[in-house]
């Protein structure tokens, strides 16, 4: 369950993204704050991929030169090969794409439906492209706790009609879907350089430190005025240190344990936490339909992490008895 635990925690984190920008600067863009988050938790993701890289590599020498290597030190698990940087780039890309579309998103329908929408939409597409890329179907308790919480999400986005009185933007959905399809390339692909034996930390770090070079032109051809002020300082702060570097830290430790398609389900929890957030914090309305949705959703989280409790012992027993 620590894997588990582990993504959710780390979803709990990237739900309170929406209400961050909501207390931030008004005149701050989608553009800007992105490149800024990323730029911020990037650059932290990638210190901390070089200093584990570099504390792996002296233990690697030390253990060579005694002869052997002591128990629980393993060489550095980088293979710098041609493919595993490709790897990185799209993944990158996946990150700085996913920035604008998801704050585009929240500022056109509002926290609540911009991120249910955006993370909503993630899963079903990571799913439908690991099955796709790699014959992978990711099983029928996944299918049916993605079903049940997409139903959930439909209800609290209000794309069946009710979204409680407020009109709902097109160009935002569009927007939020194309933040999920960023978040589900980003994820596959992350997924993949930690199966060719990239350590966690080394691929966040190498992932987001990309992603945080890829945004330095980003950032500065767009207005940072708002970085200057208090507000926009702590909001910043809070993106990039919160729901960026130690968010995906725990979503990276999870991802390396658990399938692609399990995780992107799993951190639902985001739209969950971002709705809850909200309509308790910020006050925006929900209508007894998108309450109704809020139910389903936690319902189909639920159907994806009991299982996995429930045959605990059962995998236990198993590995005694052999």
């Amino acid at each position: 369950m620590l894997p588990v635990l582990a993504v959710l925690l780390a979803a709990v984190c990237f739900g309170t993204t929406g209400t961050a920008q909501a207390f931030g600067p008004m005149d701050a863009s989608a553009g800007s704050i992105g490149a800024a988050r990323v730029l911020i938790g990037g650059g932290i993701l990638g210190v901390i991929a070089l200093v584990s890289a570099g504390r792996s590599a002296r233990s690697t020498r030390a253990a060579d030169q005694a002869g052997a290597h002591p128990a629980g030190v393993r060489p550095p698990r980088i293979r710098p090969r041609t493919r595993s940087w490709m790897l990185v780039l799209v993944a990158a890309l996946g990150v700085v794409a996913y920035q604008p579309a998801f704050f585009a998103g929240t500022a056109s329908n509002g926290v609540a439906i911009g991120t249910v929408v955006a993370l909503g939409s993630a899963p079903i597409i990571t799913g439908l492209l690991d099955w796709a890329l790699h014959r992978r179907f990711p099983g029928t308790v996944w299918l049916v706790a993605t079903l049940v919480a997409t139903v959930g999400v439909a209800l609290i986005s209000g794309v069946l009609g009710d979204s409680g009185g407020i009109p709902v933007s097109l160009p935002g959905l569009l927007a939020s879907v194309g933040a999920g399809a960023s978040y589900a390339v980003y994820t596959l692909a992350s997924k993949a350089l930690l199966e060719h034996g990239w350590a966690p930390t080394v691929t966040m770090g190498a992932v987001f430190g990309g992603a945080a070079i890829l945004s330095i032109p980003l950032l500065f051809a767009s207005d940072t005025r708002w970085l200057l002020t208090a507000e926009g300082l702590v909001m910043a702060l809070w993106l990039g240190v919160v729901t960026t570097a130690a968010a995906y830290l725990l979503f990276g430790w999870g991802l390396a344990r658990l399938p692609a398609a399990t995780v992107s389900t799993l951190t639902l929890a985001e739209p969950l936490t971002a709705t809850l957030l909200g309509t308790l914090v910020l006050g925006e309305a929900l209508s007894a339909t998108a309450i109704g949705g809020l139910a389903v959703l936690a319902l189909g989280l639920a159907l994806l992490a009991v299982p996995k409790v429930l045959l605990l012992p059962r995998g236990k027993t198993a590995a005694a008895r052999r």
